[in-house]
């Protein structure tokens, strides 16, 4: 234990361990992860659930009470004491930003040990540090890819697994996640100018401008058409149009526009979420640039559709702080990677387990998700249109509860 805080509301205390770079070498060099402990001030004894934030590549949320955040807090503390953990590589957890020193093959080996497989590690060893027998797990879209991971590798340590917007169809099949997922993001393209039909003019101009002139953002990096295009990856949220749509109906050499679009571009800030978004889905195989290989020949027709969720190599060149990892970016894409998921164990499962499903999921496809919640014993899913992929964020208080009744049999 670091240090224990008194907040309104809240009761915050911090832990911090070190842990193998590479768990499979134990003796090598160690890495820091740190978690966050939350509790009510009633509930200091309450069982731990672990909070496994979605990304890849972005810390726990900061916890507060009085405005509560996240939106889910209150109902699990009346359960549970809440551990935030900062996955390695952000937070306080040896954050990553550029690796100097290394060439760029090191690069690529270092920022290999960063997906779910290592984070599920780092977690059993921050278990037995804090000697709890075994601890409850919640996951937000990558999170669940991680809770499939702790499923797979470590399922002695969990009493029970909640997992929203977050199963991964199980094998090497990256591939198919991109060919189910683009036709999602023409769908929300679709309705989105359906909703806001002058925004389709207004997007063919901007774009126009933007090969003629040269536009700045705040960083001092260009605005560039495919760089506007990735704003549609706000899309797939419950408020996703309206917040494009504020942001594109601003006047384009106004400050509050420049700094918009960069602030829905935050690649800069967590520049592990580029370098590992299609790894966090290789489930064995490499990913080569799976984006952008498969890339519909409608954005070739119809140039003011966005994209959604996608990293592509230009991004390497366009992003100032994404550049010195251009190279480390091609390795990983090109890198044969182990399964993170284990048929068998999942097939043989006996820890509780329940999930949301969202029907019209833009981030993680529907069928995928029911083809896995099938083949993982146990698992009782919800699926439900009532939400996007943000419900957690926008309603965890019945979401949450929802899963635990699911989880425990009482729904």
């Amino acid at each position: 234990m670091l240090a224990s805080y008194t907040t309104r509301g809240l009761v915050l205390t911090e832990h911090e361990i070190a842990v193998p770079l590479d768990h499979a070498r134990p003796d090598g060099e160690t890495i820091t992860v740190f978690a966050r402990e939350v509790a009510d001030p009633e509930g200091r004894d309450r069982p731990l659930l672990v909070y496994l934030q979605g990304g890849p590549g972005s810390e726990a949320p900061r916890p507060t009470r009085l405005p509560s955040s996240p939106g889910w807090l209150d109902r699990a503390l009346t359960e549970f004491r809440v551990l935030m953990l900062d996955q390695r590589g952000t937070g306080r957890s040896t954050p990553i930003g550029v690796l100097p020193g290394m060439t760029a093959t090191e690069q690529a080996e270092y920022l290999a040990n960063f997906r779910a497989d290592a984070i599920v590690r780092d977690a059993e060893h921050l278990r037995r540090a804090l000697g709890v027998e075994r601890w409850s797990v919640l996951g937000q879209s990558f999170g669940g890819l991680c809770v499939m991971t702790y499923l797979s590798i470590a399922p002695e340590g969990l009493r029970e697994a909640f997992v929203t917007g977050g199963l991964a169809p199980i094998g090497p099949r990256i591939d198919d996640v991109y060919r189910a997922t683009y036709p999602r993001t023409l769908e929300r393209c679709r309705r989105y100018y359906e909703r806001y039909p002058a925004d389709r003019e207004r997007v063919r101009a901007l774009r126009g401008r933007l090969e003629s002139d040269d536009v700045r953002l705040p960083s001092g990096d260009r605005l560039t058409p495919r760089r506007l295009r990735q704003l549609g990856n706000l899309l797939g949220m419950s408020t996703g149009a309206e917040d494009l749509h504020y942001i594109l109906e601003l006047p384009v050499d106004s400050p509050a526009f420049r700094h918009d679009v960069e602030a829905a571009l935050a690649f800069a800030r967590n520049p592990l979420y580029a370098v590992l978004q299609e790894a966090c889905w290789a489930d064995g195989g490499s990913t080569r640039w799976a984006a952008e290989r498969l890339l519909p020949a409608a954005y070739q027709d119809e140039p003011e559709l966005f994209v959604g969720e996608h990293v592509y190599p230009w991004m390497f060149e366009e992003y100032g702080a994404l550049a010195p990892l251009r190279e480390v970016a091609d390795l990983l894409a090109g890198r044969e990677w182990p399964r993170l998921y284990d048929p068998d164990r999942l097939a043989a499962n006996e820890v509780p387990v329940a999930a949301a499903i969202y029907a019209e999921d833009m981030y993680v496809e529907r069928a995928f998700s029911e083809e896995t919640a099938s083949l993982i014993r146990g698992l009782r899913p919800w699926l439900t249109n009532e939400y996007e992929h943000n419900a957690l964020r926008a309603d965890g208080e019945r979401v949450l509860g929802r899963l635990i009744d699911l989880a425990r049999g009482r729904a």
